[in-house]
Formats: structure tokens, sequence, C-alpha cells
């Protein structure tokens, strides 16, 4: 039994680490290929981590791709593709920053204020990720398709809603939504000698992965989730409703997509959204959730790469190299990742097999002496 548990844990991490050493090997032979040695260009990215500001930078990046990732994974768990957590989150966090810069919520307590912008947040990510579910269980609308559409169609409701005519404000040549006055963000966590704040709200992501791993483990729907996701049909013979499965496994992963930019909207110095507000992260959650195997742990140290990666992206400019290597390598990591996992899983499977084999040899004879 250890034995087995030993293997079980090593092809695990089979797959991350290879998939890093080939786009590491990659990466290496491209910058050789280029003129660039590659020695130098590794360690620039290592020595920008001599700096407070981009060890900081760094934490609060990796919680925000935490968030993305978890998002992704419960759907991967039900066997979804919630391509739309970019969408859920760029339209949760619009809203939710209108909602908070509103003259109304200056009057309101500073922690009440707080909690209705991530309820908000929330309720706006779940009602658009509902409606990828609602299409898949009452049309059989694939949710790739349906989140694809609705990612765009997420984007010209932002662009509509944000003008001065609608729920944004004109300051200069910005247009962003209201600030949000004192009381309606949370505090940072300053360091002597940095610029870059640590921020407090970072603390959801470490809320969410213990949340994400208890429920799964734990409670019945957790069950739920992961039951239907390896087979519906058993899933079905258990009693389990498939399209309330989806329905909730899609609300959860919108929900969770909402907080993705709280905590750049309530501890940013911007204190409001605006077009230069982050995009993108959505579709980075979904490699995230993909190099830690939708794990709750494994994902804190994919998102850790991920960031890492992004922070040390301008030191490369210090030795010659563009910052576009680090995309680089992310796309080559993804590559990998998919190719390694392929690998270990047909790897296992002749593994099992010959654990059947040996074990059959094993009870022949015994079967024939009786």
């Amino acid at each position: 039994m250890t034995g087995s548990r030993t293997r079980r844990i090593l092809l695990g991490a089979a797959a991350p680490v290879g998939a890093l050493l080939a786009a590491f090997l990659i990466t290496s032979v491209l910058l050789l290929l280029t003129g660039s040695n590659p020695i130098d260009a590794f360690g620039a990215m290592a020595s920008a981590f001599g700096r407070t500001r981009i060890i900081l930078g760094t934490i609060n990046q990796t919680a925000v791709y935490y968030l993305a990732a978890v998002a992704v994974a419960i759907g991967f768990k039900m066997n979804l593709f919630n391509i739309g957590v970019d969408g859920q989150y760029r339209l949760a966090a619009m809203l939710a920053a209108a909602v908070a810069g509103a003259s109304f919520m200056s009057n309101l307590p500073g922690p009440l204020r707080i909690a209705i912008t991530l309820i908000v947040a929330m309720a706006v990510g779940a009602f658009w990720a509902g409606i990828a579910a609602l299409l898949k269980v009452t049309r059989g609308v694939s949710e790739v398709i349906s989140t694809i559409m609705l990612n765009s169609i997420a984007t010209f409701i932002v662009a509509y809603l944000l003008t001065p005519q609608m729920l944004a404000v004109l300051e200069g040549n910005n247009i962003s939504t209201p600030k949000i006055t004192d009381g309606g963000q949370l505090p940072v966590i300053t360091f002597p000698g940095s610029t870059t704040p640590l921020y407090s709200l970072s603390i959801l992501a470490v809320i969410v992965g213990v949340l994400y791993s208890l429920v799964l483990s734990r409670t019945v729907f957790g069950f739920s989730i992961k039951a239907t996701g390896l087979s519906e049909s058993a899933a079905v013979a258990s009693g389990i409703s498939v399209s309330r499965m989806i329905v909730s496994a899609m609300l959860l992963s919108g929900a969770v997509a909402g907080l993705i930019g709280m905590p750049e909207l309530l501890n940013g110095s911007a204190a409001s959204y605006s077009l230069n507000f982050p995009t993108g992260i959505g579709f980075t959650g979904i490699a995230v959730a993909l190099l830690g195997r939708n794990n709750a742990v494994g994902m804190v140290f994919s998102a850790l790469l991920w960031a890492a990666l992004d922070s040390s992206a301008n030191a490369l400019q210090g030795v010659g190299v563009a910052r576009e290597l680090v995309t680089i390598m992310q796309g080559v990591i993804v590559l990998s990742v998919v190719v390694a996992y392929e690998f270990v899983r047909r790897y296992r499977l002749v593994l099992e097999a010959r654990d059947v084999a040996r074990a059959l040899a094993v009870q022949t004879p015994e079967a024939v002496a009786a």
C-alpha cells in the first residue's frame, strides 16, 4: 500500500516537473538560436527577486492568479470548460466598482460597504456564468461556445457602461467608475523601502483555497461534483441530478471569478475600474489550473510560478533579451503540461496492467493447487 501511494505521488509530480524542465530546455534553445546567453537571462530573472517590491508584487499577483485558477478548476472538476472566467471577472469588477463608488455608499459603515462590494461582484460573476449553465442544461449548448460568446458580450457591455453617460466619470483623459471614497477600501500592508504594498485582500485566495479543498473532500456536494465529472451515467444511477450539478458548479465558478478583481479594486491605488484594469487573467487561470492539476495546493505553486515569471520579465531587458520571452516560456509550459500529462497517464495504465498481470500470475498456481 505504501509503495502504491509513493508511486502515485511520484507520477502525479512527474507531469508538472517534466513540463517545467521541457520548457526550460526549449527556452534555452530559443535563446541560443537568437544569440542570447540562457544563463544570463535566467540569472537576471532570479536576481530580480532581491528587491522587496518584486517579491510583494509577486505575492499580490499570485493571489489573483490563484482565484482565477480555482474558478476554472471548479468547472474542470465537473468536466466543464468555463472559458468565460475572464468575462465574468471583468463584468463583475466593473459593476462592483460602480456600486462601491456610488454616492449612497459613502453613508454606510466601512465593513458593510466592503461586504456589499464583494457580494455584488460574486453575484454578477455567478449570474454571467449561470447564463452558460442554463443554455447547456435547457438547450444542450456547449459551455465552451457559450462562454466564448459571453466573453465578447461582456466586453461590449463594459465598454457601453464605462462612459460618462452611463456609470463612468471623465477626469481629464481618464474614464473610470467613480472613485471609492475612504472607508470603501481595505488597508494595505506597507514595507520600508518598497513602493509596492502587500494587498490585505490577498487573504481571499487563502480562504477560497481552503473552502475549495474542504468542499471537494469533505462534503456531499463536492462528492457529487467529482462523481458527475467522472461519469454522468454513474452519477444518475446514484441519484444525482446532473443538470442541477452543472448549474451549481457554473454558478460557484462564476462567483469565485467575480472575486478575481477585488484585490486590485479594494486595495489598489486606482480605487476604480477603468480601461487600465488588468485583463486576460481568466485565461491565465486556465493555464494555472492545468499546471496545478486542479489541486488546491498544486495551484498555489503554479500560480506562484506564473506570477514570478511575470514579475521578473522586465529584468530581461537588462541583459538584452525581450521580455516577451516570458510569454513564450508560459506558452511552452502549457503545451508541455498537456503532453506530459498524457504521457504519464499512459505510463500509469501500463504499470497498472503489469500489476494486474503479476497478481494473476501469483494467484494461478494457488488456484491450481487447490
